[in-house]
């Protein structure tokens, strides 16, 4: 496990904070990999647990992007308990969710956070164009980074709300016949991250409605 000092916290919604790290030397990683990630404090090294990077390979220092959990009692309880400063612990990196080629994204909450790097390198490197991101929440609050990804995707983004009525936001759940009305080829990569029920649910959507299976990609895949 490498060490790195959180440099800044940032909070983006009532329970999603981003943290910026150092970057050891010759760390490297691809958008969308993950790293298991531990606090370096007495009885909490050894409950590391896995987040994406959020930040570019080139940058010159690591960001993460998580979702507080305080009821858990857990490790991102505690994250949220810490400060400019304090240090992690990282692990080498590791993930299946890894840019393939242009296609439609689709998360669940936190899952948003492996396409986050993701797209912001496809931005960078011009190859994004006919990206589609379907982003998926509980309430309007908490939906964060809609206007970055937004941008991201030159506006190809539908947000969606599974427990709020919401002028700005589609209501309903991603399933099916919300795919059918918004996705023409199937023959496109389909990238798909969240809750495992939502993965599987919509893995099977998409399947049924012709997509390929090699071209779905998963962190399970």
């Amino acid at each position: 496990m490498a060490s790195v000092t959180i440099r800044e916290i940032y909070e983006l919604n009532h329970n999603v904070r981003r943290f910026t790290t150092t970057k050891p030397d010759g760390f490297a990683f691809k958008p969308g990999q993950a790293t298991e990630v531990a606090i370096d404090k007495e009885g909490l090294r050894e409950e590391g647990r896995p987040f994406t990077f959020t930040s570019l390979p080139g940058n010159e220092f690591l960001e993460f992007t998580i979702k507080i959990y305080p009821s858990h009692e857990g490790v991102t309880d505690a994250l949220d308990d810490l400060k400019a400063g304090d240090r992690l612990l990282i692990s080498e990196p590791f993930g299946a969710i890894t840019w393939k080629g242009p296609g439609v994204f689709i998360a669940g909450g936190a899952g948003i956070t492996p396409f986050i790097a993701i797209l912001r390198q496809c931005a960078n490197e011009g190859v994004g164009a006919g990206n589609m991101l379907l982003f998926s929440n509980s309430k309007s609050g908490d939906v964060f980074m809609a206007r970055e990804l937004g941008a991201l995707c030159k506006g190809n983004i539908q947000l969606t709300l599974t427990s709020e009525n919401h002028p700005d936001y589609f209501r309903g759940r991603i399933d099916e016949t919300f795919l059918k009305e918004r996705i023409k080829d199937y023959s496109q990569y389909f990238y798909v991250c969240g809750p495992p029920p939502m993965v599987k649910d919509v893995t099977e959507a998409l399947k049924h409605l012709g997509a390929v299976h090699e071209r779905i990609i998963t962190e399970e895949a």
